[in-house]
């Protein structure tokens, strides 16, 4: 996981984390995407009364990224309250899978609980159309 500047990511996933929408749960989740260019696209969760409409962070974070045109990403900071740091479920794992399984994944938590993964390990049965 070298070559990532994580403390910008984590910079980054902590100032969204703070805007997320969760009047339901009260679980506010934020997350930064490093694009292959460099760039940092970062995402929060949005609930919704139906709950089915409810998009996690991780997904905002890459729809927001496809959206400004970018394809390839290197690495997410994933930023969760509680205990121990959240990671991504498994409709999360899936979207950021399509765009490369080899993505580099830290989770952590506000107070500093980290937690690295490689999205391969997390998911390494990933659903792929090829």
């Amino acid at each position: 996981m070298s070559g990532v500047d994580w403390p910008a990511l984590k910079a980054a996933a902590l100032a969204v984390q703070a805007r997320a929408y969760v009047p339901y749960s009260n679980y506010q989740v934020g997350a930064a995407l490093l694009t292959a260019s460099g760039e940092i696209v970062a995402g929060c969760n949005v609930e919704n009364a139906t709950f089915g409409a409810t998009c996690c962070a991780e997904r905002a974070a890459v729809f927001a990224a496809v959206a400004a045109g970018h394809r390839a990403f290197q690495a997410v900071a994933v930023v969760t309250n509680g205990a121990a740091p959240g990671t991504p479920c498994g409709i999360c794992r899936q979207v950021l899978a399509e765009f490369g399984n080899d993505l580099d994944v830290l989770c952590f938590t506000p107070e500093g609980i980290e937690q690295q993964y490689r999205l391969s390990k997390l998911l390494p049965h990933a659903f792929t159309l090829k």
